[in-house]
């Protein structure tokens, strides 16, 4: 028998000129993000604690929390939303296909009764507003010609819906029923998120103008905006409200983050500009963030995520990264044990230390593939797409077997296939004595590797690495 140990999480999927919107749970300071069919919930107090929900038919593309913490909310390319508990393994509550196209945001309203959702209609509907548990359209949302790159709901009674787009537009809705009400071509190019303030009282538009433009919340009428002094000098991707209202996180092309703090009146001053560690190249653009309570979180193009302290800015921030692409290949420090790298398709390999987990990672080259690799004492041998090994069948496994390890002293043989399934097979008798565990890894294993005698480490398409603890039959 063996039991789930650890888990080591990819890092959100990014895509050069779209920016990523993550969330976070109001109840405690766990974060949502996707990469590929899965939906990450990670504990920011502790990273070492993730779940995967890896359900969705398609790549998944945003998620978010019930007000109550309860539901979780998952939407995808196809325009799929799926509605699943956070606990009882995650169990699905309602599916809709919500969209003709692809979702890139939804929000749930603040009784946690209705839902809207933004995206690609493929030349039909671009937004729409449903009921939860039933999928009643509550509302007609015109005003928009494009591709709609966000939405957000009023927290506070009487109900407003926002939304904003590739047509440079920001256009409000009253209801429910829920219907157009005006609309404001305040900005010059895409309009990438907008957001409410927790009392209701504002919202915000950030653009890839370099602007940030405020609203009444109630009205929709336009009250300020970002001071233009020491703002951005790129494309704003995300914006994120402090608890109290009164300032707001912003992330950047530039490379920066921002905490500005936000007047009365609806105009924002700078207070902080936060970099992340970086070599400063395309990478370390900035493409998400989110003020989760105490955590400021920002995300790179290459899928780090940076946390810094909200009541401490100087502090330096605590930097998570992994996998973005599928992981191939793993191997253990024979000289430490606790010590595992793992290597993706991508060219990039990651240090991972046993109950720490993110410990750093080689930087790949340009046109860098590893298909393999081995750690011998502190050198590392990699070996490319243009080579070719060759595995035996052992018959267990019901698709192609893609990686084998060996445990230290040889008695113990694992392999991971196509199937989802790692096998463990002890060597004298593997007929009768093996261990299986199912669905390892969402789309097929494709590393693995033993840290000791009672320990496995595997990694797969879901761009996760997991370590797990053999159990004695």
């Amino acid at each position: 028998m063996a039991e789930l140990a650890e888990t080591y999480a990819c890092v959100p999927s990014t895509e050069r000129g779209r920016g990523i919107l993550i969330s976070g749970s109001p109840k405690s300071n766990a974060i949502l993000y996707t990469n590929g069919r899965s939906v990450i919930i990670l504990n920011l107090d502790n990273p070492l604690e993730v779940s995967v929900y890896a359900e969705h038919a398609y790549p998944a593309t945003v998620a978010r929390f019930s007000p109550n913490a309860e539901w979780i909310a998952s939407a995808d390319v196809s325009g799929t939303v799926r509605i699943w508990g956070t606990r009882n393994d995650f169990v699905l509550k309602k599916e809709f296909k919500v969209l003709s196209g692809r979702i890139d945001d939804l929000q749930w309203s603040p009784d946690g009764m209705r839902i809207v959702a933004s995206g690609d209609g493929k030349g039909k509907s671009l937004v729409r507003a449903f009921m939860w548990d039933s999928g009643t359209n509550v509302g007609e949302f015109d005003g928009h010609s494009r591709r709609v790159l966000s939405c957000a709901f009023k927290p506070t009674r009487p109900f407003r819906i926002v939304t904003c787009g590739e047509d440079f537009l920001v256009n409000f809705y009253e209801g429910p029923p829920f219907k157009f009400k005006q609309s404001h071509r305040d900005h010059s190019n895409f309009v990438n998120c907008v957001r409410y303030s927790p009392d209701g009282s504002k919202f915000i538009s950030v653009s890839s103008d370099k602007k940030g433009i405020l609203y009444d919340g109630k009205t929709g009428e336009k009250i300020g905006e970002l001071s233009s002094e020491d703002g951005h000098k790129g494309t704003i991707y995300a914006v994120s409200w402090s608890p109290d209202g009164k300032q707001v996180l912003t992330a950047s092309a530039d490379k920066s983050a921002k905490v500005w703090d936000i007047s009365e009146d609806g105009n924002g001053k700078v207070k902080r500009t936060l970099t992340s560690p970086g070599s400063g190249g395309v990478d370390d653009m900035l493409v998400g963030c989110l003020w989760q309570n105490d955590y400021l979180v920002v995300v790179s193009l290459g899928g780090t995520i940076s946390i810094f302290s909200a009541t401490d800015l100087d502090k330096a921030p605590v930097c998570l990264s992994g996998h973005m692409k599928n992981v191939t290949s793993l191997s253990v420090l024979k000289s430490n044990p606790k010590v595992i790298l793992s290597s993706s398709y991508d060219g990039l390999i990651v240090k991972w230390i046993q109950g720490i987990g993110y410990s750093g990672k080689l930087q790949r080259k340009e046109n860098t593939q590893i298909k393999c690799f081995a750690a011998v004492e502190e050198e590392i041998i990699t070996s490319g797409f243009d080579n070719k090994v060759k595995l035996k069948n052992m018959l267990y496994h019901t698709a192609r077997i893609n990686c084998v390890a060996w445990s230290p002293d040889s008695s113990l043989v694992a392999t991971g296939s196509l199937d989802t399934c790692v096998i463990i097979y002890e060597v004298d008798k593997p007929a009768s004595s093996r261990t299986t565990i199912k669905g390892a890894h969402l789309g097929g294993v494709y590393g693995l590797a033993f840290t000791d005698e009672h320990g496995v480490v595997s990694s797969g398409e879901d761009a996760c690495v997991r370590v797990w603890k053999l159990n004695p039959q």
